[in-house]
């Protein structure tokens, strides 16, 4: 079921009240807490991740009570209409509380079995990406433009890139990564959310990824499907519950890539 023309403007409005809850944070000295407890990879969270997702949990309350909402910070609450908001309030919170500006807000539309609608919002920079069935576009402060992925044939031409080539994967994850980078022709690490819209926009032809949770890529799926590109799991299936991720500028250089994560 396709979204919505009110859902596209609901949307832009959950992401700007996120924003606007973000930007008094970002870069000032605030508190930071790991919610690993410390035993765990450092997994930290700050007032602006709990009060951007409040921010957003407050309007789809008010305004649409009958959808349910899934977000990282205050968990799961069941709707009615069978719909789902998929919400990451700060994806790659530390690139944010290191003043990097490569995180974003991810705001997603399940119905009920896929995201129809995705944005990725960068406040700081005035970055929105937005995917639909129609297409994916960015808009910003020069405007609106149609994003569109880059051709790129095979893996040796490729540039590549993950959130970070250690943390994120577990030991044999490693060393199917790194067979796979010493394949392309360059690899960026950091990005987060970032790196998908990197590849949105054509600069970028592969983003892998472990450890995925579904808020970390429902949103992200229509903007890369709308840009031309394509998302699944490390075996070419769905992965709409995040896990092992893939996402490719162009369905030849996917399928390459895929023969290297194979363990």
């Amino acid at each position: 079921m396709p979204a919505r023309p009110d859902d596209l403007a609901f949307a832009h409005r959950l992401a700007d009240a996120a924003g606007e809850a973000i930007r008094p944070y970002f870069r000032r000295k605030i508190e930071v807490v790991d919610k690993g407890g410390g035993t765990a990879m450092f997994d930290p969270v700050t007032e602006a991740d709990k009060r951007a997702e409040a921010a957003i949990r407050t309007l789809i309350k008010r305004e649409r009570p009958a959808d349910g909402i899934l977000g990282e910070e205050f968990g799961e609450e069941k709707g009615t209409s069978g719909r789902i908001w998929v919400i990451d309030p700060v994806d790659g919170t530390r690139a944010f509380i290191t003043g990097n500006t490569q995180w974003g807000t991810l705001i997603a539309l399940n119905d009920g079995g896929t995201p129809v609608l995705g944005i990725l919002d960068q406040p700081v920079l005035r970055e929105r990406f937005v995917g639909t069935e129609k297409g994916a576009e960015m808009h910003s402060p020069e405007g609106k433009a149609k994003l569109a992925t880059r051709p790129c044939a095979t893996l040796s031409e490729s540039v590549l890139m993950t959130t970070h080539p250690w943390n994120h994967f577990d030991a044999s994850e490693q060393v199917l990564f790194r067979r796979l980078a010493e394949g392309a022709l360059l690899s960026r690490f950091g990005g987060d959310c970032y790196g998908y819209g990197l590849l949105a926009m054509g600069f970028v032809d592969l983003v892998v990824e472990a450890r995925l949770k579904p808020w970390d890529i429902q949103a992200l799926i229509p903007i890369v499907e709308g840009a031309g590109g394509i998302v699944t799991d490390w075996r070419g299936g769905p992965c709409l519950d995040g896990g092992r991720v893939i996402a490719a500028g162009d369905k030849r250089v996917h399928a390459e890539a895929l023969k290297f994560l194979v363990g």
